[in-house]
């Protein structure tokens, strides 16, 4: 266990084990019984209270939701979201949600979704998995991954397709600048704040690298947005905005309600909203994706009698590239929930007290207390899943004879938040997901490099830490 040094808090116990923090604070919480303060520095205001208790969860999350807001500190540490729907708290998240809301049970949305989807892999993904083959070469499928959600999300985002996913993989600023923070805002929830906020102040460190890549990114969405108003203008849908129905077209068809319910957002008020929101949808399209997609080929890889009962289910649903047939993929989607739960793509949900309050754990709360839920610790506790919590097991999600999926609670399986958080994107993220799953393996057998190490990578994002080594080989024709 970890001491709670006067003066030094934790410390010296976090530094110690900064390279596998994820594993360490898994190893604090099982001998701590799901819960434990880490205390930081004395006047460093970085106490935390970390847990993974399910009913913690379901306290803070659903039945005490009005009292445990997302709250200035991670307002402050996630500044460059801006005011989107992950900062957002009340009014505004409330007006964002139901705006998001409307716009992804829109038929027109979730069919330029799976229409896009559909070429992207037809006409980027496959073709570039076989020019990969043919050349025997080992790549990296976590920047494939990348790409490919990367251009995905701009298309739903923006109506457009940025083209990061081809053959010369070209540099791309706007992606290497989420990168970029991402690593940043990971550094901010261990580091004291006066000391990143004095990296502000003189424009070093990380604070310098945070300037730059939002810059890049402020510069590249508003481009998009001018991009998307000219089109907008120039014919009715016209321009990118003639494949499709997306998030930016909506938002700027609606352009006099969202002033009125944002307090008034119009001219460059509103351009920053826009900013904010897209953002926010980059964040939770492209990298989320990318990272359960990473996760689940390299442990599908590593597990041969997975991959065989993937193949032989696509092989009784070929083709698989259409919504109704990906619906019925009830193995692969077993075996993404399990890949989700042993690799959740964001491993800590973050809450603060609005009151004092006393936790079902039985630990007290104080107000503008920092709450911690650990995603990567609840999977890996015997006491919630079982003494085989460690295993890559997708049978434990099938139920009927592996012919439907086992209900989980959504405080135990938080892989997609629960509550009124509830990721609104989940059917979509599933069905695209399965759609890249069928494009892949039942194409090609998915080698893994000899000798490749998989770790997490420290980022508010699970991606795995120097990429996923890779070859492949084209398979046999389903």
């Amino acid at each position: 266990m970890p001491v709670n040094w006067p003066v030094l808090g934790v410390l010296p116990s976090v530094l110690a084990n900064y390279d596998r923090l994820l594993e360490w604070s898994t190893d604090v919480l099982r001998l701590a019984g799901r819960a434990f303060v880490f205390k930081g520095p004395w006047a460093s205001k970085v106490d935390v209270l970390l847990t993974c208790d399910p009913d913690d969860v379901r306290y803070v999350f659903t039945a005490n939701f009005a009292n445990y807001p997302k709250g200035r500190e991670f307002a402050a540490i996630f500044d460059v979201l801006g005011d989107g729907i992950f900062n957002a708290d009340r009014d505004s998240w409330a007006f964002q949600r139901k705006k998001a809301h409307a716009l992804m049970a829109e038929p027109k949305f979730r069919a330029f979704v799976a229409q896009s989807t559909k070429e992207k892999l037809e006409k980027g993904l496959v073709p570039l998995l076989s020019h990969l083959a043919e050349g025997n070469l080992v790549f990296d499928l976590q920047d494939v991954f990348l790409r490919l959600t990367f251009d995905t999300t701009a298309m739903f985002v923006f109506g457009f397709d940025p083209g990061c996913l081809s053959v010369d993989f070209p540099t791309v600023p706007f992606a290497k600048a989420m990168d970029d923070v991402e690593e940043v805002l990971f550094s901010r929830h261990v580091t004291p704040h006066a000391w990143w906020k004095l990296q502000r102040r003189l424009n070093v460190g990380h604070y310098r690298k945070m300037a730059t890549a939002t810059k890049v990114i402020d510069e590249s969405i508003a481009q998009y947005i001018a991009m998307r108003r000219e089109a907008k203008n120039s014919s009715s849908g016209g321009g990118g905005g003639q494949r499709g129905y997306d998030l930016l077209g909506s938002y700027l068809d609606s352009e006099e309600e969202v002033g009125r319910e944002m307090a008034h957002a119009r001219g460059h008020v509103f351009e920053r909203f826009v900013r904010d929101t897209a953002l926010n949808f980059m964040v939770a399209g492209r990298d989320t994706t990318s990272s359960a997609l990473t996760w689940f080929f390299w442990l599908v890889a590593h597990h041969p009698d997975v991959e065989s009962r993937i193949v032989a289910e696509l092989t009784r649903h070929a083709p698989a590239n259409h919504p109704a047939q990906l619906h019925k993929l009830v193995y692969t989607h077993a075996a993404l929930c399990e890949s989700l739960r042993l690799f959740p793509p964001v491993p800590f949900e973050h809450k603060s007290a609005a009151k004092p309050d006393t936790l079902p754990s039985g630990v007290h709360v104080h107000r503008q207390q920092r709450i911690m839920f650990s995603l990567y610790a609840m999977a890996r506790m015997e006491g919630i899943w079982g003494a085989d919590c460690m295993d890559f097991k997708p049978e434990r999600w099938l139920v009927a004879g592996g012919e439907k999926i086992r209900h989980v609670p959504s405080y135990v399986f938080l892989a997609f938040n629960t509550g009124p958080r509830t990721c609104l994107g989940k059917d979509l993220a599933f069905t695209q997901m399965k759609a890249v799953v069928a494009a892949v393996i039942g194409n090609f057998r998915v080698e893994v490099a000899r000798g490749h190490v998989a770790r997490p990578k420290l980022s508010i994002i699970l991606h795995m830490k120097g990429g996923l080594k890779v070859s492949v080989r084209k398979r046999e024709k389903l």
